[in-house]
């Protein structure tokens, strides 16, 4: 079956932002001058991904209200002239059919995943995290989409990172060669799965980020997959049984090896370089910004005001 859903798990405390993040939902933070959730909407309806679900909590109502219509504001814009502002008002409600369910309780990713399951229903879908953001000019997710396409299963998107890195993510066991699926990342099997190993136990240094396409027999085994790292249901500790069982039920996993830009939003430094790059790279910013931060770097940065 095509894929036509996203689910984007946006229920998490943010608490390495506080006290940002005490009133305001750490997706709906600015990267330059849209929310990080904007973002990953928009990667998700730019694959063909108009159907899409957020998985929310309690206190991330302005999450969903970011994605409905203001006609007050609206209202405002169009009276004072403003066309600009209220393109881009109105562009965020009309993105996605987004649509909203709540994670009752902090319970880990896959609990999170699984929380779509009436939404989803039979068919296979694609899984977004906030906190990764890719590149538009990056096409990830249509890559993915076209490798589930063809083989069937599972893909989880991979990326190299350097092994003092490598205990901060889930690493993946993949075969030799990779698969010639002739895309533009290399596509690999996945025979395992293991959740923030050590870095001198981890089979590689093949991390997964923040990108799935998952088959809808996901649900099944999050059904029955107990908490695990950190007291929390793994998305990880599920796939690592679909990798396992793929040849006894013939759906396979395979990983895309990602090698374009990628922005980590839950990391505080990495927040940072994400919106000085992407304002450095904006036509209506990025002439006025980035020759400032070429001489704030030259007079020595931060040394130059003590």
């Amino acid at each position: 079956m095509p894929v036509t859903k996203a689910v984007i798990p946006a229920a998490g405390l943010g608490t390495r932002f506080l006290p940002a993040t005490k009133a305001v939902p750490k997706e709906m933070l600015p990267v330059v001058d849209r929310p990080a959730i904007e973002y990953v909407v928009e990667e998700a309806a730019r694959a063909g991904l108009r159907d899409v679900l957020l998985v929310t909590s309690r206190s991330k109502k302005a999450v969903e209200d970011h994605f409905d219509r203001d006609a007050e504001l609206e209202l405002a814009l169009e009276r004072k002239g403003d066309g600009a502002r209220l393109a881009r008002v109105r562009g965020s409600a009309e993105l996605a059919e987004v649509h909203s369910v709540r994670q009752g309780a902090p319970r880990g990713l896959g609990h999170a995943v699984l929380c779509g399951a009436p939404h989803v229903g039979d068919e296979p879908f694609a899984v977004l995290l906030g906190d990764d953001l890719i590149d538009e000019r990056d096409p990830l997710l249509e890559e993915m989409l076209a490798v589930q396409e063809r083989f069937g299963g599972s893909v989880i998107a991979l990326m190299e990172v350097p092994e003092e890195v490598v205990s901060l993510y889930g690493v993946a066991t993949v075969d030799p060669a990779p698969v010639a699926a002739g895309g533009r990342y290399e596509t690999v099997r996945i025979r395992d799965l293991v959740e923030k190993p050590p870095a001198d136990e981890a089979p590689s240094n093949l991390a997964i980020i923040g990108r799935y396409v998952l088959a809808p027999k996901v649900f099944e085994v999050l059904r029955r997959t107990p908490p695990g790292r950190g007291g929390e249901i793994q998305l990880t500790d599920a796939l690592r049984e679909l990798a396992q069982a793929a040849d006894e039920v013939g759906e396979p996993v395979h990983g895309v090896v990602f090698t374009g830009r990628r922005y980590d939003t839950g990391d505080r430094v990495d927040y940072l370089k994400a919106v000085i790059r992407l304002a450095c790279e904006r036509a209506d910013l990025g002439p006025e910004i980035y020759p400032w931060l070429e001489e704030y770097v030259a007079n020595g940065g931060p040394k130059a005001d003590n």
